[in-house]
């Protein structure tokens, strides 16, 4: 049986992908599958292998960016109910890959538990955030991390736990295929305190970045000691554009896009940026965003 055959009610062939990235760019998925169990999507990953269909994960497409030739092969989005539940233990909260980080941190606060509102503001889902550790000034997801169960390429369910895990800027250690979900421990607070140290958070970004724009967030992660940003802010390249992309006049790290715009523009964007900022500063930008 093909995969076509099996999971006829989930998987559309030739699917566009840019209605399913925050950028909204990049062509089709040749198979573009969303199981709605975990189980099915175990039985989705062991057919994929078996009939050696390479597999890529999108979550909410916050920090993607897809060639506008498309996919070969299956993405398979993580999202739904079956991957989304949020429960509470004590101080300990369980967020399954799918559900919205911003969801999470509400959950969070409502229980009057500290610690993931630090993380206000970041797009995607639970997954992405434990895979690239999400987070900014104030904090990152991996701090908060005590296990991810996740599944292997064989279709294998494993839990890591603490001593199995490392997190650092922007990266961690999962090289699992699929996040599953993640167990956070927290500390019981105030929930008005709660609320009110994240929305000075909220605030100070909203002022700063273009997040009311379609973008992927920041493009770059930041050298050691600099900001992206602002490197790419004195190279004079906010508000440079390329078709229907710019190179954000509120925060230089960031790329919107509009309606029309390419993944070509982006990435003539992205290159831009690189060159300019190693021709004239000598320092190397190392991309925060994934490119398919």
């Amino acid at each position: 049986m093909s995969l076509l055959d099996s999971f006829a009610d989930i998987v559309r062939q030739d699917e566009p992908l840019a209605p399913h990235t925050w950028l909204g760019v990049g062509g089709p998925a040749q198979y573009f599958i969303q199981p709605r169990t975990q189980d099915e999507l175990v039985s989705v990953v062991k057919t994929c292998v078996h009939d050696q269909i390479p597999i890529r994960i999108l979550g909410s497409g916050s920090n993607v960016i897809v060639r506008d030739e498309g996919i070969a092969g299956a993405v398979i989005q993580i999202e739904g109910n079956g991957f989304s539940q949020i429960t509470t233990e004590g101080t300990r909260i369980r967020a399954g890959a799918g559900a919205l980080l911003s969801n999470v941190i509400s959950h969070a606060v409502k229980s009057g538990l500290a610690g993931m509102e630090v993380l206000v503001g970041i797009p995607g889902t639970v997954g992405g955030a434990l895979k690239g550790n999400a987070g900014g000034k104030s904090g990152d997801i991996g701090q908060f991390v005590r296990s991810v169960r996740a599944l292997t390429d064989k279709g294998e369910i494993v839990t890591r736990t603490e001593d199995e895990l490392s997190f650092a800027y922007r990266t961690s250690s999962i090289d699992e295929l699929v996040i599953l979900d993640g167990e956070f421990e927290l500390m019981k607070g105030d929930p008005d305190e709660i609320t009110r140290r994240m929305r000075t958070i909220w605030i100070m970004k909203k002022a700063t970045q273009p997040l009311t724009f379609q973008s992927a967030g920041c493009i770059f992660k930041n050298p050691r000691g600099l900001s992206a940003g602002a490197l790419i802010e004195q190279a004079g390249l906010k508000g440079m554009r390329k078709g229907e992309a710019e190179i954000s006049d509120r925060h230089g790290n960031f790329i919107v896009t509009s309606e029309g715009a390419k993944a070509a523009d982006v990435l003539q964007l992205i290159e831009l940026a690189r060159s300019r900022v190693a021709e004239q500063f000598g320092v190397p930008l190392e991309l925060e965003v994934q490119i398919w």
